[in-house]
């Protein structure tokens, strides 16, 4: 397996990303909100009521943490609206900060690309985290010194190519000479290092890593750099034995595997080519190697939670590949919800409860949930308000609750955002009642547009 540092332009990257992540519809939720007896508490961790519901997801917690809860699968039941995917993702959020967490609805395995079994195989794949611990012996330090050998293009005399390099390396404690050749000098040009960079250097590779910038060379001191580049020197020997980590999913693995030919888990950092199919034997022997990284210590799995909602839009097919695939090793815990009552399985014309066969019920534990009354539905608008951070008016909040009773908690939710809105085009720092009084003016709910819709077929002609 090829080591190094992830490259500090994907650091950046997924820096940004964190930084300008947009607010979900869930991104509040930290948890389930119980207290050490397991009991809950009615706003907590973001979530607010369904008090019996998140003590029950709280047992499952409990079992899956003991590896009791193997084989089965958990359904959320309940009405629109009434936190079957908060439920959820709470239980991932209990589970652990390393565990996946893979959202998607039961139409989307209905591809014209790929078979129903694959797009189900490659989510529950998604869903199994493997964390790979590798010590290498690295190169590290503060570059004090920086020689680029050059020599002439063998094709174009008028043209230079790097030949190798010499630098010395600093660290708080030792400096030491290093020169390599032009791979690792071709590497050194391209991630733009200078005097005053702070560099990893495989010693076995020669990739090439590049931390930031040392805060005790002048270019760290001064203000014309990024802070969040701006790096302590490293201490201890220049040459010295390192502990990498590195957090992939199986379906990292699997593509890593059919794309490379069993290539290593670093050509993953450089982009992968886009797999339609992969065979099972490839699977296979990502399943033994993983497994056999376990037994030597080298990695940890994270099973992750695979969240299907809209559970009834699957077919018997698929119904009957998660039953077989639940008996597996290398399962996540898969969660089902739906909001119907008894419906007909796709593909067949019989009924079952829940529209899920009775074979796969016989498997599960199945977890209600109630509709919110307006002062849940208060409290989740005002978490909602925090979390997007708009003031509201306790004129203004009482009227979204008002509205949430009447119509549903998911219009509110919206019109909060667009009452908020208007409040900003306005020059207002906080949401009042009037704000959301113009925003129910210009937006319908579910009800207003069905009469609205209903008039105008009146006048149709029979």
């Amino acid at each position: 397996m090829s080591g190094g540092e992830i490259p500090v332009k994907i650091r950046e990257i997924a820096a940004a990303a964190a930084k300008f992540e947009r607010v979900g519809a869930h991104s509040h939720i930290r948890g389930l909100g119980l207290d050490e007896s397991g009991r809950a508490i009615r706003v907590a961790d973001g979530l607010v009521g369904q008090a019996r519901a998140r003590e029950a997801a709280g047992v499952v917690v409990r079992m899956i943490k003991e590896g009791r809860l193997g084989g089965r699968t958990i359904i959320l039941a309940g009405p629109p609206g009434t936190g079957k995917t908060a439920l959820a993702v709470a239980i991932s959020k209990e589970l652990g900060v390393n565990v996946p967490f893979i959202q998607m609805s039961g139409s989307e395995i209905y591809s014209a690309e790929r078979k129903k079994t694959e797009v189900l195989v490659d989510a529950m794949r998604r869903c199994i985290g493997v964390e790979i611990r590798e010590r290498r012996e690295v190169f590290e330090g503060e570059v004090a010194k920086l020689e680029i050998l050059t020599a002439p293009h063998p094709y174009n005399p008028y043209q230079k190519v790097p030949q190798g390099i010499r630098m010395v390396l600093r660290t708080t404690d030792e400096e030491r000479k290093v020169e390599a050749g032009p791979e690792v000098a071709a590497e050194i040009l391209q991630l733009g290092v200078s005097e005053g960079s702070v560099i990893q250097i495989d010693a076995e590779t020669g990739r090439v890593s590049l931390v930031g910038i040392s805060d005790s060379s002048e270019r760290g001191k001064s203000y014309d750099v990024r802070r969040s580049m701006v790096v302590p020197r490293p201490s201890g020997r220049v040459k010295k034995e390192k502990e990498f980590v590195y957090n992939v999913t199986l379906s990292d693995m699997d593509e890593i595997a059919a794309s490379r030919g069993g290539g290593s888990l670093a050509s993953l950092l450089f982009g992968v080519p886009p797999m339609r199919e992969i065979s099972p034997e490839v699977r296979a022997s990502v399943d033994a190697e993983v497994k056999k990284m376990v037994d030597e210590g080298r990695a940890v799995i994270h099973p992750g939670v695979l969240f299907i909602d809209d559970a009834h839009m699957l077919d018997v097919e698929a119904f009957s590949f998660l039953s077989r695939a639940l008996e597996g090793d290398l399962v996540p815990i898969i969660i089902l919800a739906t909001n119907r009552g008894r419906t007909r399985i796709r593909g067949t014309d019989v009924e079952s409860p829940l529209g899920i066969p009775l074979d796969m019920l016989d498997r599960s534990v199945i977890i209600g949930t109630e509709e919110y009354t307006k002062d849940d539905i208060r409290d989740i608008l005002r978490i909602r308000a925090e979390a997007e951070g708009a003031k509201l008016e306790p004129e203004a909040l009482e009227a979204l609750a008002e509205m949430g009773a009447r119509t549903s908690l998911r219009y509110a939710s919206q019109l909060l955002s667009i009452s908020s809105q208007i409040a900003r085009m306005g020059g207002r720092e906080s949401v009042g009642a009037a704000d959301v009084e113009r925003a129910a003016s210009l937006f319908m709910d579910v009800g207003q547009a069905a009469e609205h819709l209903k008039r105008y077929e009146e006048k149709l002609p029979r």
